[in-house]
């Protein structure tokens, strides 16, 4: 992976703010049927009923990158374990990542460089509270925030359902849509307006593999001022529940990325 690890961590850390397969066992779902009666209650409730409740998930991600000026891709590989940790390496272990509920860690060896922390660093960093959670949802096709906390107005937008805040949200603005075939996310948006930056995460149909569902594309537009990044991702030849670990270790002689305004 060519990317600059300022940009990697970066774009992880916009993304938590708010984040076709091959084989011939896997099949995209079709758009199913909205009901313009169903509470917003109900779409929140079927919304976590179809949470994906998987042990653990490997396979490929293509991941393009684009900041309006260039646009780079590559391939990495995929690992999971559900509420625990999420690794991913570039061929030939160039870039490494590896995040835990308690540790945020990358590494690239084209910069010799990395970063080591956790989330409340990050969190300090960006001004608002992120966790682990946040990061697996995003990548799972469930909503970013816990819907169960607030309460929602719902529209039928484009097919699908739309859920904003009654009340405004303290640091952001928010629309939640969701998709009436597995009611899993649609897409959504966050904003925050102080800071002119918004991000938009959308999901491009999902699969079936096996008895789970999982996104087959995802689209993220993080802009922020006048700068534009987007990530698309796709997921390949991805299995769940096979035995797995999580090599990963820092290279003696990187140097430390720390987090600075220069650095945002």
């Amino acid at each position: 992976m060519a990317l600059p690890l300022r940009i990697v961590l970066r774009l992880m850390a916009l993304v938590v703010l708010s984040l076709s397969l091959s084989c011939k066992s896997n099949k995209v779902l079709a758009d199913g049927k909205v009901d313009g009666n169903l509470s917003a209650k109900a779409i929140v409730k079927n919304h976590y009923a179809h949470t994906t409740d998987f042990n653990t998930l490997s396979g490929k991600m293509r991941i393009d990158y684009s900041d309006g000026e260039s646009t780079q891709g590559v391939s990495v590989s995929l690992r999971m374990e559900k509420d625990k940790a999420i690794w991913m390496s570039a061929p030939l272990g160039m870039v490494k990542a590896y995040i835990t509920p308690g540790r945020v860690t990358f590494y690239n060896k084209l910069q010799n460089e990395y970063f080591d922390g956790d989330f409340a660093y990050l969190s300090k960093f960006l001004g608002t509270e992120l966790d682990f959670e946040q990061v697996q949802n995003l990548l799972m096709g469930q909503a970013l925030f816990n819907l169960k906390e607030a309460k929602y107005d719902a529209t039928v937008v484009n097919g699908d359902y739309q859920l904003k805040p009654k009340k405004a949200m303290e640091l952001f603005k928010v629309v939640f849509q969701i998709e009436p075939k597995n009611f899993k996310m649609a897409s959504q948006q966050l904003s925050q307006p102080l800071k002119k930056r918004l991000l938009q995460v959308n999901y491009t149909d999902y699969q079936k593999i096996g008895k789970y569902i999982l996104p087959q594309r995802i689209a993220v537009a993080a802009i922020e001022g006048g700068d534009r990044n987007t990530v698309d991702i796709e997921y390949r030849n991805i299995e769940f529940d096979q035995p797995m670990n999580f090599p990963y270790k820092i290279p003696k002689g990187f140097k430390e990325i720390t987090l600075t305004d220069d650095a945002r």
